[in-house]
């Protein structure tokens, strides 16, 4: 329930300018092996799988699979997930479980939890995505990639951040999806395209990093899909993936701004983002996040005045995501969210 939180908090209590240091090795396509959950390290030790589904009726659909330390429960699987336009309106869910509930299996590159979740196959083509959740509501996705973009990383995906570690892989920074989505008794039939990705830290989400940007876009080329998150120290981190006439780059952040100026992310940005990169031949990329189609908080996924106020200890304050949709400098739609502490 609080797996957008634990994909771009991360400790680094010390980490100034310089204690960023970017993952290093060739280019190479992730494997089953970045896909199955990460040896768990530390105590705290956080692992989550994002998706993001954009429908061509409209609706929209944000689904996370967490394993993490919550403080005063322990170590749970956490499963959450989000309807926006479902019909006009929006919906969310969050379920969490004891650790033996997740079983991955490598042999087939799957991951259940619980017989009610499901990340069937390596991320690609043929990747099963399934929720099923009774709580305020019965709520279910079952959709198909039926085509994916394959995802690329450098390295071993693993920054250092400060002292701590954190793995980042862009598993489908496109696909096009089927299948059905519903709540209670009234199910839809849908097709869309998706992104997908999974980060790994070895610290509990504390409130270090200022704020993390994921986009997406519903064209093949060019290609713009990825994290990209800012230490308190104003460095940015993560990676996108951009796709020209030689195939696709992975494209690490040199500088963001916000209008004319550098962005820090202390505060949600409301003008123009633009993104420039490590490597001088991938393009920048500029998109405006004034306008939001959503604002949504953590705490509207946890249950119980204790743990909501646990939550906003941890995280410094109440954590909320804006999602929007812009058109972007590469001339296509970009559907994005900015994931931070309220200003």
């Amino acid at each position: 329930m609080i797996a957008l939180f634990v994909a771009f908090l991360f400790s680094a209590s010390l980490a100034f300018a310089g204690d960023v240091v970017a993952p290093q090795g060739n280019v190479r396509n992730v494997s089953v092996d970045d896909f199955m959950p990460h040896k768990n390290s530390t105590k705290d030790f956080n692992e989550t799988w994002s998706y993001q589904f954009v429908f061509d009726n409209g609706t929209r659909a944000f689904i996370n699979y967490s394993t993490l330390n919550i403080p005063g429960a322990g170590y749970k699987v956490t499963c959450d997930m989000s309807f926006w336009n479902f019909k006009s309106k929006t919906y969310t869910v969050g379920r969490q479980y004891p650790p033996e509930r997740l079983k991955a299996d490598k042999a087939s590159g799957s991951i259940d939890i619980n017989g009610e979740y499901a990340m069937e196959h390596k991320p690609g083509k043929g990747h099963r995505v399934f929720f099923s959740a009774d709580k305020g509501g019965k709520f279910l996705v079952d959709v198909t990639f039926e085509s994916a973009v394959v995802g690329k990383v450098t390295g071993n995906g693993v920054w250092k951040i400060g002292k701590e570690s954190f793995g980042q892989y862009v598993h489908i920074p496109y696909g096009r999806v089927s299948g059905k989505i519903a709540y209670n008794e009234d199910t839809i039939a849908v097709k869309g395209y998706a992104y997908m990705d999974q980060t790994w830290q070895t610290v509990q989400a504390i409130d270090i990093a200022a704020r993390s940007i994921n986009f997406s876009t519903s064209a093949k080329s060019p290609l713009f899909a990825g994290r990209v998150s800012i230490a308190k120290s104003g460095e940015p981190f993560g990676y996108a993936l951009y796709n020209d006439e030689n195939g696709i780059k992975v494209a690490q952040p040199k500088t963001i701004k916000e209008d004319e100026s550098n962005y820090s992310g202390k505060k949600f940005a409301k003008g123009d983002m633009t993104f420039e990169w490590q490597d001088a031949s991938i393009p920048t990329l500029k998109f405006n996040v004034a306008k939001t189609l959503q604002k949504a908080s953590l705490l509207d996924k946890v249950d119980g005045w204790f743990a909501k106020k646990a939550f906003k200890i941890v995280a410094g304050g109440e954590v909320l995501f804006y999602r929007g949709r812009s058109e972007a400098s590469h001339g296509k739609k970009l559907d994005w969210c900015i994931t931070g502490v309220k200003d």
